[in-house]
């Protein structure tokens, strides 16, 4: 018996159109502390809304929502955590992430893409000239405070890929540091590592403050202008280019490489962590839809894949590149060698 063709159906389209609904149910859910109010041992509907102080039926309604789109399981009237929301959800958790919603759900984000179809026919963001990557914009501090959580353990990871991989002293180089949460995972895992941040002054305010709240404030210095036309140094084990080249074409990217190249010793290494998409630019989906983020919110930034950037590193003149999978997170860090 031959397999029927399954028959066409409006489902998918319905879902997307309506996906805005998605988003705006886990900023209300994170808003009212849903998540972490299940893990305290609200169940009901009628428990949840006491304690986040709403209407019954509005709690029911969000709840049987979030249980549909997978954000919560539900057993008769009593709703749960799955193993995605305890972790990342729950405000008790030390990887909570609901306050990574502050940049991802900001207005100089998704006011972005209020007009795709004007983006698609330019190539490029049409929020400004240069969008997010302007100078000194101030989407960065926001960023920097808010994207720690997210952040934390592919920093760590990463950390652990460079001490696995190397001597014992490491004088680092982090670039667009932003939180500064990558440098301060290597100073925290290496009582000899010196670590030099750029970014713009007021970005470096959020990283000077986390690297003192981390006890290696004095292992940490800071490079204040853009990644571009400062003065690097020379002489650094690492370069660290977490979530940068993403926003440039391969020229830029290519040209910035340059400069990496020259302030690294003999033998150094430049670490990448970037969303990765496969060669046929569609799997896996975070990665492969990450191009999306940057067509909206930049002038010619794109989810570039291995290849690419191999090719990258190359034309900068490093030896070789490999591409390294990291846990927990959607991205993969890149390890180019001088």
């Amino acid at each position: 018996m031959s397999e029927q063709t399954p028959q066409p159906s409006p489902e998918l389209f319905f879902q997307t159109a309506n996906a805005y609904q998605r988003t705006a149910a886990i900023k209300a859910a994170v808003e009212l502390d849903v998540f972490t109010a299940i893990g305290g041992g609200a169940r009901t509907a009628r428990e949840l809304a006491a304690r986040c102080q709403t209407a019954e039926r509005g709690m029911r309604v969000l709840c049987d929502y979030l249980v549909v789109v997978g954000f919560l399981t539900k057993e008769g009237d009593s709703y749960g955590l799955t193993p995605d929301s305890a972790t990342f959800l729950d405000r008790r958790s030390q990887a909570y992430m609901g306050g990574t919603l502050e940049f991802l759900l900001s207005p100089m984000i998704t006011g972005g893409f209020e007009d795709l179809a004007a983006i698609v026919r330019k190539g490029g963001t049409v929020m400004s000239e240069a969008g997010t990557v302007a100078p000194e914009n101030p989407v960065w501090v926001k960023f920097a405070r808010a994207m720690v959580p997210m952040m934390a353990m592919p920093a760590q990871a990463i950390a652990q890929l460079l001490t696995d991989g190397g001597g014992p002293r490491l004088k680092v180089l982090d670039i667009a540091a932003g939180h500064g949460m990558f440098g301060i995972a290597i100073a925290r895992q290496n009582p000899d590592a010196e670590v030099t941040a750029v970014d713009w002054p007021n970005v470096l305010e959020v990283a000077k403050e986390n690297a003192r709240g981390a006890g290696v404030g004095g292992r940490y210095s800071t490079i204040e202008g853009s990644a571009f036309e400062v003065d690097y140094g020379t002489g650094y084990d690492v370069v660290l280019l977490t979530n940068f080249l993403h926003h440039f074409d391969p020229p830029t990217c290519e040209g910035l490489l340059r400069k990496v190249h020259a302030s690294l010793k003999e033998g150094g290494r430049a670490v990448t962590l970037e969303f990765v998409p496969n060669e046929d630019r569609v799997s896996p989906p975070v990665a492969a839809t990450f191009s999306m983020m940057m067509l909206g919110t930049t002038p010619n930034g794109d989810a570039y894949t291995f290849k690419e950037f191999e090719r990258m590193f190359r034309n900068a003149g490093f030896s070789r590149s490999e591409i390294r999978p990291l846990v927990a997170t959607p991205e993969q860090a890149i390890i180019s060698y001088k």
